[in-house]
């Protein structure tokens, strides 16, 4: 038998009411179109009969023992037979009678096509107001501004795509992220991705959707910020960095007012605090996007190569045991200030002798933290080149 085209996949749990007729439609666009095919439906668990109803209407099911959306399409995607798949719930929102749009993408050489509800429409009372105007905006904003790309509706649960493509991403997540990882990592891996216009119905189940809007919500977001180092850490630490260092070094001149607002030694303390956290939060950028990266969680960068070329474990130690100095320089200072003071009380000179002292123990934090984290960085540079670090 020749490969079927196209495997039509559907997550399922508890869709008694309306699976049957989810797979009965995607048979007969199969027929319609022309296209050999399948109706794959991903059972999740279901206690009711779910799966007796998609078997007789034509279905061939899948069991998936691990709970989750994400678990639920994996496992059916894993189990389809076609070159290509399309996805759909099981509660008869979407329209697998209008495929065709999708069909027609696919085979005009896309990756994956995405459906988009807010250019095709959504039914009144598809979509709660808090999804439709707040939720589904702002995650798909986010994620191009984090990823890139132009796709409009990151969450839309109809898309198509080439089989093999995605199952290379190797997607992990088995919860209702499994959406946003599928779009990030085709975006990362530059997959060519396409959209059309998709109708959203009012779903037709008798129960409350699976969806919790806050809980799924902040998983769609944790899951964009824990693949994107520089936004999560590096942007936040170069801001710190650089504002700590700005007013920093206007105070290291002495005290300055804004308008009646005075500033001095005090705010000096948590400048020098702004600039080392920012500097933490730079390394971890790059900690995570190495680690991410061995762990194939992320697409391999270059840049990462070239970094590991320049940055060797001798710059940075040579980096970090110069701040040690100058660290140690400034504390020398401030020593000899209060020696000159008998070891007393500083009075007149306490302004100047908390300046040295505070740009001595920024500057000592940062060496150490410096040496520390070179030390960090090479191990992870050993891992990601394969070797084997020595005895």
């Amino acid at each position: 038998m020749s490969e079927l085209e196209l495997s039509i996949v559907v997550p399922c749990l508890d869709e008694e009411a309306t699976v049957g007729d989810v797979v009965a439609t995607g048979i007969a666009s199969l027929a319609r179109l022309g296209v050999r095919g399948e109706v794959v439906v991903a059972d999740n668990g279901s206690a009711d009969r779910s799966r007796e109803v998609a078997r007789a209407a034509g279905a061939r099911v899948v069991d998936v023992p691990t709970r989750g959306y994400g678990a639920a399409l994996l496992a059916g995607i894993g189990a389809a037979r076609g070159t290509y798949v399309l996805m759909a719930d099981a509660d008869d929102s979407y329209d697998l009678g209008a495929i065709d749009p999708f069909v027609r993408a696919l085979r005009a050489g896309n990756d994956l096509v995405m459906g988009d509800r807010f250019a095709g429409g959504i039914e009144r009372g598809a979509m709660p107001a808090l999804h439709r105007y707040v939720g589904n905006p702002v995650l798909s904003f986010v994620a191009r501004l984090f990823f890139g790309g132009s796709t409009s509706d990151f969450h839309c649960g109809m898309r198509a795509f080439r089989r093999d493509a995605i199952l290379a991403l190797d997607l992990r997540t088995t919860g209702m992220e499994f959406a946003s990882e599928m779009v990030v990592k085709a975006h990362l891996a530059r997959l060519r991705i396409a959209e059309v216009p998709t109708v959203l119905r009012r779903d037709r189940r008798p129960r409350r959707p699976h969806l919790r809007t806050w809980r799924d919500g902040w998983r769609h977001l944790r899951f964009l910020l824990l693949y994107s180092p520089r936004w999560l850490f590096l942007y936040p630490g170069l801001v710190l960095i650089a504002i700590g260092t700005l007013v920093g070094a206007r105070l290291l001149l002495g005290p300055f007012a804004v308008g009646r607002v005075s500033f001095d030694v005090h705010t000096f303390v948590y400048a020098a605090a702004a600039i080392i956290v920012g500097f933490q939060a730079v390394t971890f950028a790059v900690f995570t996007k190495v680690f991410a990266i061995s762990e194939g969680l992320l697409p391999d960068d270059p840049r990462f190569g070239r970094l590991f070329r320049v940055v060797t474990l001798e710059t940075g130690l040579a980096v970090g045991f110069a701040l040690v100095v100058v660290g140690l320089g400034c504390g020398v200072l401030a020593l000899r200030v209060w020696s000159e003071a008998g070891f007393g009380s500083l009075a007149d000179e306490s302004s100047t002798t908390l300046r040295l002292a505070i740009v001595s123990a920024t500057a000592l934090a940062l060496g150490f933290e410096t040496v520390l984290a070179s030390f960090f960085l090479s191990v992870l540079g050993l891992r990601r080149r394969g070797a084997t670090p020595p005895a």
